[in-house]
């Protein structure tokens, strides 16, 4: 039996007015997604519950079947573990973006999608004024980036389960003003933001991004704090091997954590301009090597962080086109397979944040009657079957109990 997974982040949305009521979902043409939907069935699932952040990272993990209540410590660590950064017991690590905020208000999470290598100068110049040596930036891809802190038994802890912080991209065109860092460890967080806006007003990196017209960076962004979880494999759990496709480190250090390889294709950059046909064919050839592959795809997240329905249904278009249809196409040379299209959470194009909410999925294959519906949010909510504790889904999907 082979199995593949496709996540088209976030792309579950509200109906919008302009385009007459409708959801990106119900107006893209995804002739591929109808199709597994119309061969098999469509459900909906929960990925985030109420009293846990509605974010990638929570809902990723429910997704692939552990429970976020038992398992879930942050999302920094799990980006941590995508670098095979090792955290000890005493060791926390923190989300780090580097952000365009202004007047205090929260222009872009992003920093204009700043390059790598800008961002790696803008975080040295703030890691050379930073005199704790228990603290260490580390550069990731563009704006997501990571601060580690080095604790020990003797020092005691400095952050704890009840230090608070907000991630910036819920903050898209609001005041931060009460949304920095609170609780243990808070004035530190709070003193290494406050220090990288002067660092950063005059440095060469943002004069040149202004001359060119994009948005400055003008700070740090410290959040998503928390010490490394431990999980049991995906194959100790459901017997079988797997391989994630993303360009994102959330779904690289969840696919770590698990016991999942990972692949790396060129050109896929988490953002609208990825490159999804490499992603599609090497999903197709890893199907040839393991058991299941998952391929997740950030643009329509990034789309509707945006606020850009548009560009949402374009990368829809371009994930059926170029994934679910070649994918779905591979998996019948295969004796027996399912396949499983799902968004982790909800991020609505009105609000540009992400959401709590069900979200819709279709699955066809093996054991799984067909019911010649097509995928959209309004179909899903119709549909009998749903799993209010996300974390259930992925038992149905490799057992075929549907």
């Amino acid at each position: 039996m082979k199995y593949a997974i496709v996540i088209p982040d976030g792309c579950s949305d509200f109906p919008l007015d302009a385009l007459g009521g409708k959801t990106p979902l119900e107006v893209a043409r995804i002739p591929n997604m109808d199709r597994v939907a119309a061969e098999g069935m469509v459900a909906q699932t929960d990925n985030v519950p109420a009293h846990l952040p509605a974010g990638s990272e929570v809902a990723n993990m429910t997704l692939f079947g552990y429970d976020p209540d038992r398992y879930f410590t942050g999302r920094a660590p799990i980006e941590a573990a995508a670098q095979g950064i090792v955290l000890g017991e005493h060791d926390w690590a923190v989300r780090c973006n580097l952000v365009t905020v202004i007047d205090q208000i929260m222009v872009d999470f992003t920093a204009d999608h700043i390059s790598t290598d800008d961002a790696k100068r803008l975080l040295q110049e703030l890691a050379n004024h930073i005199t704790d040596s228990r603290f260490e930036f580390v550069a990731g891809v563009s704006y997501r980036n990571l601060l580690i802190y080095r604790g020990n038994e003797t020092a005691g802890p400095l952050f704890s389960s009840d230090t608070r912080t907000c991630a910036p991209h819920d903050l898209t065109d609001l005041s931060v003003c009460d949304h920095y860092p609170r609780g243990p460890g808070s004035d530190v967080l709070t003193e290494f933001m406050q220090q990288s806006v002067p660092l950063f007003a005059e440095h060469a990196v943002n004069r040149a991004r202004i001359a060119a017209g994009h948005k400055p960076a003008t700070n740090v962004w410290l959040w998503g704090q928390g010490r490394s979880p431990v999980l049991p494999s995906f194959e100790s759990r459901f017997g079988l091997r797997g391989t994630m496709i993303t360009a994102v480190d959330l779904l690289r250090g969840l696919a770590a954590l698990i016991g999942w390889e990972r692949i790396e294709v060129e050109g896929a950059t988490g953002y609208l301009d990825t490159n999804y046909a490499g992603k599609g064919l090497a999903a197709v050839e890893a199907l040839d090597q393991v058991d299941i592959v998952c391929v997740h795809v950030e643009s329509t997240d990034e789309a509707s962080h945006e606020g850009r329905h548009d560009e949402k249904i374009r990368a829809l278009e371009q994930i059926d086109e170029h994934v679910v249809g070649p994918v779905l196409t591979k998996l019948r040379s295969f004796p027996e397979y399912r396949m499983l299209v799902l968004p982790d959470h909800p991020t609505p194009c009105s609000t540009k944040k992400h959401s709590h909410g069900m979200v819709p999925l279709a699955v066809c294959g093996a054991g799984i009657p067909a019911s010649g519906a097509n995928y959209s949010e309004k179909v899903a909510a119709a549909s009998a079957r749903a799993f209010p504790k996300g974390w259930e889904m992925m038992e149905a999907f490799v057992r075929g109990t549907w």
